[in-house]
């Protein structure tokens, strides 16, 4: 054992035997040193406060006028933080605890909690309008959380007055994107019902109510989603930065800093050139579409991340970029200069993006139209990739609600463990907004019920005496499923299908749309930039003869990466196109302009059912892999989940 470790470990066994040589519960945990020394700590600043182990503390709460004040104050907080507790209390319902939140003084502003446990806090005054900074209550999670600016258990006997060794509390401190403290999240208790998975809710929750406010702290900046490992984007594990238009880093949540290791302060001083080598334009560039795919770049470190970016302020290019040289590879290597950022034309409406002249899909934006902002929900069905999510987002766009949040919600991420205050504080962030529910079809039973009651309430029900929350919202869903087969098989509410079935619109595939040339040509104009490229006529044969199994997501792929093999050049060729491609088109190579051969016709093979195709296809894409699913699915523009799900229904059918 180290020096230090024994030291702290000697403290610690001092200071128990100090308190009661007979019941050192605390001791019995095995906590690690770096916690014990905190809670020394905490008690030598108490000792030097000269705070009293045994005196009754003061219990006396704020007036009601003074507690409003205190509400008034961080009424912003308690919006953010009420809807997050309440779903906390419902993992740990019935565990004789309650869930506290403090203000950065310490005082407890919300308070929710089991009956039976409210009644004995109270004795300590456990309750909101009194303050539970360490001064006044001596080491206490929130207190001592506060002071060191850490998540902190504080168990039974640890507490440095008597009367709290009843107590076991998990607190953590909320911060804002500057690494200012907003408050703390606490979870108190009896101590002999402590699990150490408390804490671990504790902090989850604290973090969620950390990006809700750097949502809603920095909406109108670029804010960039991301992680080590791609399968983490969305979930509370991904870092958020927020980038100024002249790419400065102006704000970062929790997960950011402890992914790249850099203080607040620390990072505030980066820039997008300086941290990753690229710019604001080079990032609009890529994820003006809500179809892009995660980004791979590498901090100046050399750290390895996948990288999400979303924003709501109009479209900046650079200037260097706008003259249409290629810098993307040199930007790591010059020495970083702020771009001027230079406001792009308007873009069209939202859903006028989507006329590309067929008539099908101009019917369906017709039918939209005419139930914009008038309060019903839409349903979008179609398959994967089809574009339900840039659909979504154009409804919100061409809606009143445009300069308010778009929140989109994957329920497929609830599948495997249901967290009912991760989606419900999803849905106290759309307040005001558009709520995009997608892959409706995938969420959990038990959530479609607490769904349902929400949707038809139009608000979100607190205990322990909060005033409701009041939910202005539009509803947008979207599934690649028959929902009516789902609720015929009850593994669908029918309840919550009618309430989301205001006006329902079909997604035509790719295959039966009639403007597929022109969406590649406006694709591949937007990616050439100011050199636009012309499309081969080879390639629009090829283009035209594929079955296209993953859609306009598919085809967005395909095209990126022939823009990128063609740049320079002023003709998009077949030899740009990727390989895998080639493989699936089996398209033959013949003039635009030649007749059709009828003897060719009468030799083609027969028509295959498009489930057929599909697995084909994603055969194919396997095998041109080595077998590596994730990298299949890249090059289909479908998720892994999609072709597991294929092939396990392909090997059940035969």
């Amino acid at each position: 054992m180290s020096g230090t470790a024994w030291s702290a470990a000697r403290g610690a066994r001092t200071r128990r035997t100090a308190i009661d040589p007979y019941r050192p519960i605390a001791g019995s945990l095995q906590l690690p040193s770096a916690h014990i020394e905190i809670i020394d700590q905490s008690h030598e600043r108490c000792a030097a406060l000269g705070l009293s182990r045994i005196e009754r503390p003061d219990h006396d709460p704020l007036g009601r006028s003074d507690l409003t004040l205190a509400r008034e104050r961080n009424l912003r907080l308690y919006s953010h933080a009420a809807p997050v507790m309440e779903m906390l209390h419902e993992q740990i319902v019935n565990s004789h605890s309650m869930v506290v939140l403090c203000d950065a003084a310490g005082t407890i502003i919300h308070s929710i909690g089991d009956d039976d446990f409210l009644a004995k806090a109270s004795k300590v005054a456990l309750q909101p309008g009194v303050n539970w900074s360490e001064p006044a209550k001596g080491t206490n999670a929130v207190g001592t959380a506060l002071v060191a600016e850490l998540p902190t258990l504080v168990h039974a006997d640890e507490h440095f007055m008597h009367a709290n060794h009843f107590l076991t509390c998990s607190a953590a401190p909320i911060l804002d994107p500057r690494g200012n403290i907003l408050g703390a999240l606490d979870v108190s208790g009896e101590h002999p019902s402590y699990h150490p998975h408390t804490m671990a809710l504790v902090k989850m929750s604290a973090r969620m109510i950390e990006n809700h406010w750097l949502s809603d702290d920095l909406r109108h900046v670029m804010r960039l989603h991301f992680h080590g490992r791609v399968e983490f984007l969305g979930t509370l594990m991904e870092g958020i930065l927020a980038v100024n238009p002249d790419g400065r880093i102006v704000g970062a949540n929790r997960a950011a800093l402890d992914q790249l290791g850099l203080s607040g302060a620390a990072l505030r001083m980066q820039s997008l050139a300086s941290l990753f080598g690229t710019t604001v334009g080079t990032l609009v560039d890529r994820f003006r579409s809500p179809l892009a795919t995660p980004l791979s770049l590498q901090t100046q470190g050399g750290q390895a991340l996948h990288v999400l970016a979303r924003f709501n302020w109009p479209v900046w290019h650079s200037i260097e970029e706008a003259a249409g040289s290629n810098v993307r590879g040199a930007a790591a290597a010059r020495p970083f200069v702020p771009a001027v950022p230079v406001l792009a034309a308007p873009a069209p409406p939202g859903l006028a993006l989507l006329a590309s002249g067929d008539a099908p899909l101009a019917t369906l934006v017709a039918k939209i139209r005419r139930v914009l902002d008038c309060d019903i929900p839409i349903l979008i069905s179609g398959e994967t990739g089809t574009g339900k999510a840039l659909l979504a987002r154009a409804i919100h766009q061409d809606s009143r609600r445009a300069h308010q949040a778009f929140v989109a919600v994957n329920c497929a991420a609830f599948a495997a463990a249901p967290v009912e205050s991760e989606l419900f504080a999803k849905i106290s962030a759309a307040h005001g907004g558009t709520l995009f529910l997608d892959r409706i079809d995938e969420l959990p039973l038990p959530l479609q019920g607490q769904l349902l009651r929400v949707l038809q309430e139009r608000q979100l029900t607190l205990q322990g005496g909060g005033p409701p929350l009041a939910l202005d919202l539009a509803i947008v869903c979207a599934t690649h499923r028959d929902l009516r087969e789902l609720i015929a098989a009850q593994q669908f509410r029918d309840d919550l299908y009618y309430r989301l079935n205001g006006l329902a619109v079909r997604l035509p595939p790719l295959r039966e749309r009639s403007d597929l040339l022109a969406l590649a040509e406006r694709f591949v104009k937007r990616e050439s930039g100011a050199r636009p490229l012309q499309i081969a006529a080879d390639v629009r044969v090829l283009l035209r003869g594929h079955a296209w199994p993953g859609n306009v997501r598919e085809l967005i792929n395909v095209l990126r990466s022939a823009c990128l093999m063609a740049a320079g050049e002023t003709v998009l060729g077949r030899e740009h196109l990727p390989d895998d491609f080639l493989a699936d088109a089996q398209a033959p190579l013949a003039p635009a302009q030649a007749a059709p051969d009828p003897a060719a016709a009468a030799a083609m093979p027969e028509a295959r059912s498009l489930d057929a195709i599909e697995i084909d296809a994603i055969q194919r894409a396997l095998d041109a892999a080595a077998g590596n699913i994730s990298e299949a699915a890249k090059r289909l523009g479908i998720s892994r989940n999609t072709i597991y799900r294929k092939l396990r229904w392909n090997v059940a059918r035969s």
